[in-house]
Formats: C-alpha cells, sequence, structure tokens
C-alpha cells in the first residue's frame, strides 16, 4: 500500500503548522521548507480547511494555523480525509468483474489488513508525530536520497 503524495504533504503541513503554535504560517514558508510545489500546497491547506484540520486567515498577514490542538487530530481521520479511495486490489472496485469471484479470499485478507492499518492511525494523532519541545525549533525536512512527486 501506498499513501498519496497529498496525503503525505498533508501530514507533512499539519507537522510544520503544529510546531509553530504561536503564529500563523504560510504556504510559501512551507513550500519553502519542504520543497514542494506552493499551489499543490494550496490545494492541500484549503482541502485540510474543508475538512476542519486548519483554520485559514485570508488577506495580507493572513495564513493558517492548526483548528484543534495537535493530540486532537486524530491520524485515521486526516488519512481517511485526504485519500481519494482505499480499493488496494481491483475487485475493491464493485463495478469490475472478477474471474476468480467464488473462490478467492484475497479481497477479505487485503481488507483486514486495511482495517488494521486504519486502526493503528486512529490510535494516533499528530501530537505522536512531533518532535520534543526543544527540538521543535526545526522543521522536519525530507531525508536526502527520497524521491518528490510534484
Amino acid at each position: 500500500m501506498r499513501l498519496t503524495t497529498m496525503t503525505d504533504y498533508a501530514l507533512r503541513l499539519l507537522m510544520y503548522v503544529a510546531q509553530r503554535p504561536d503564529r500563523l504560517c504560510t504556504i510559501a514558508e512551507v513550500a519553502q521548507a519542504y520543497g514542494v510545489s506552493e499551489a499543490h500546497l494550496m490545494k492541500i491547506t484549503h482541502h485540510l480547511g474543508r475538512g476542519g484540520f486548519l483554520e485559514t486567515v485570508r488577506g495580507k498577514g493572513g495564513g493558517m494555523r492548526l483548528a484543534a490542538a495537535p493530540a486532537r487530530i486524530n491520524l485515521g481521520a486526516v488519512v481517511r480525509a485526504v485519500e481519494p479511495d482505499f480499493m488496494l486490489v481491483e475487485c475493491f472496485d464493485g463495478g469490475r468483474g472478477c474471474a476468480l469471484t467464488g473462490s478467492c479470499r484475497l479481497a477479505g485478507v487485503i481488507s483486514g489488513a486495511l482495517a488494521a492499518f486504519l486502526a493503528h492511525l486512529d490510535a494516533r494523532t499528530l501530537a505522536d508525530l512531533l518532535p520534543p519541545a526543544d527540538a521543535a525549533a526545526q522543521p522536519l525536512r525530507l531525508a536526502r536520497g527520497v524521491a518528490r512527486a510534484g
């Protein structure tokens, strides 16, 4: 299973903003800190705002902040809100037929794995992703050599 780039960036955006609770953060600064597209982050910010994870302030001096304390932002809820679907195998798409219908248990096994994955995220919050308070001044950065999709 692989989460989309949008989900990855959404979590990184939330982590960045959570480390700066005393001020509004801008898309430009987050984009620069992580080396990602401002246009992509703008779309993600809008999505997270509509989902109730971020509050945005428009205009000069505007920016974004968390809509709730990091300990109240559930990771499972964020992933469900941002991921477009969880069709890990073709047969999860109800519109397609499967040659193995009636004799295959793959969908049940994969469905159970997905449920366990989401349950693990449901047991975690944004606070679990943040560095200790004394290390919070530095943004979490992408590791060298990690491929980034644009």
